[in-house]
């Protein structure tokens, strides 16, 4: 079994959880520890595992992104 953790730091770390959570497949797990989303990964293949993490960073930074919008837009109205 091949395994990653990432741990990124957020200002919003709950709400970015929430929004990547849904995409999670079985083989991932994902937590917020304090201002940190940590997931942890785990696939039987190296390759798998890059796909995996590949995709999940996608997602983390579309998340980051929005909750950072949507920030923006809560301090401009």
């Amino acid at each position: 079994m091949r395994r990653a953790r990432i741990e990124t730091g957020h200002e919003r770390a709950a709400l970015v959880a929430a929004a990547i959570v849904p995409d999670n497949t079985d083989s991932m797990r994902t937590s917020v520890d304090g201002d940190a989303v940590v997931t942890e990964i785990a696939r039987e293949t190296t390759g798998g595992l890059q796909s995996t993490v590949d995709d999940y960073v996608v997602n983390l930074t579309v998340a980051e992104t929005v909750v950072q919008l949507a920030n923006e837009d809560d301090t401009q109205s």
